[in-house]
């Protein structure tokens, strides 16, 4: 099963990652013995995602201009530096939190790696809360497309060559 992605329930702590989430998801990818840590499993699903998603993410951003919603991770608050556009809130070997607060919605995305030496597993979790009607909508529209995202950036942890 090394290599498959698949849905799992997601075990954080939500009140303290992003309290009052309305949404959140979490998937899961055995990496076997792979020697990664938190943030280069999420740099490896952000920075070395399938070529589609950049298409994705280059259209949203063109879409939400005119809202005025962030198309970037500039003049967030990044404590430990940013992967892509995502700020990095909180960061351990084993856990990586980033993510921002906007207008509409405020997301995180939490990359966990556990498990012995040889049978590892990186899990990425979602959380979405959203403030307003924007926040709502644009949630609604995302939801088809975040499922078939995430399950693409998360096989590119163990296969991260473009």
């Amino acid at each position: 099963m090394n290599g498959t992605v698949r849905e799992i329930t997601p075990n954080v702590d939500v009140e303290t990652v992003l309290a009052g989430a309305q949404f959140i998801d979490a998937f899961r990818v055995e990496i076997g013995a792979a020697a990664l840590d938190a943030r280069e499993a999420c740099t490896r699903m952000v920075l070395h995602g399938p070529r589609w998603t950049d298409a994705l993410l280059r259209l949203r951003n063109i879409l939400v201009k005119p809202f005025g919603l962030r198309t970037s991770g500039e003049g967030a608050p990044a404590p430990h530096g940013l992967i892509g556009l995502f700020p990095v809130l909180s960061e351990t070997p084993e856990r990586l939190v980033a993510g921002f607060n906007d207008y509409h919605l405020d997301f995180r995305i939490v990359a966990d790696v556990a498990g012995p030496a040889a049978d590892r597993e990186v899990t990425s979790t979602t959380l979405v809360r959203t403030h307003n009607l924007l926040g709502r909508t644009y949630l609604m529209l995302i939801m088809p497309f975040h499922k078939l995202v995430v399950r693409s950036m998360m096989g590119r942890i163990v296969e991260p060559a473009r």
